[in-house]
């Protein structure tokens, strides 16, 4: 999943940009709220972690702005605001959920699989095919009855070929899913990656379209 971090205290910020991109994760971090809402406007985002207390623009008014547009992208408020009234307020302007600093990072990142799969209609947190499986909270990918652990970019990788079985990924939208902002991309990353999930589970976990792209099959071969 790529994810928009919006934090302006830097510690807090590089602490959860590590430890979000060590679970699968792509990153983009910004530290205001005018940023955040550049960054929205360019969508492609899975989820955004929100702080409230933002220089330029607060957290509460660059959800507000954004459920105006029409954006629907999940949203996690972090805030160091634990009154209910901010809460209610901050749920009610759109917020999909809250959490309240400090926090263990396990129950944000399940609470952040949790709101993309009520987005996505998904109950379980595993998605795929009947042959090709890819459990989110784990990021064990099982094909055709064989299961793997996969590191950081194997699961963005899968991540982003299973969320629509069929469709077909350029590499321009494979190297967008797996590097964030200012990540330096060597021209053949992505064969790299294709070619190591390949080795451990078979050629036919992922299928090269000739020109096009790569894709995971929506039925089993």
């Amino acid at each position: 999943m790529r994810i928009l971090l919006v934090e302006d205290d830097t510690m807090i910020g590089q602490s959860l940009r590590q430890a979000l991109t060590e679970n699968g994760l792509t990153v983009d971090w910004v530290k205001d709220g005018v940023l955040a809402q550049d960054a929205l406007s360019q969508g492609g985002y899975a989820a955004v972690l929100l702080d409230l207390g933002l220089p330029r623009r607060s957290g509460l008014e660059v959800l507000r702005r954004a459920r105006q547009d029409g954006d629907r992208t999940p949203m996690l408020v972090l805030t160091a605001r634990d009154g209910v009234d901010d809460r209610v307020q901050g749920l009610d302007v759109g917020a999909d959920d809250y959490l309240i600093k400090p926090f263990e990072m396990r129950e944000l990142l399940a609470r952040m699989r949790a709101i993309v799969r009520r987005v996505g209609g998904h109950a379980q947190s595993t998605i795929g095919t009947a042959e090709t499986q890819l459990d989110l909270s784990s990021r064990e990918l099982t094909h055709a009855g064989t299961s793997i652990l996969l590191s950081a970019k194997e699961f963005r990788l899968m991540h982003a070929l299973l969320e629509r079985p069929g469709a077909i990924l350029s590499r321009t939208q494979l190297e967008e899913r797996l590097y964030g902002w200012g990540e330096e991309v060597s021209s053949n990353a992505v064969e790299v990656l294709i070619h190591g999930v390949r080795r451990k589970l078979g050629a036919d976990v992922i299928r090269n379209v000739r020109g096009l792209g790569w894709r995971v099959s929506k039925d089993a071969s």
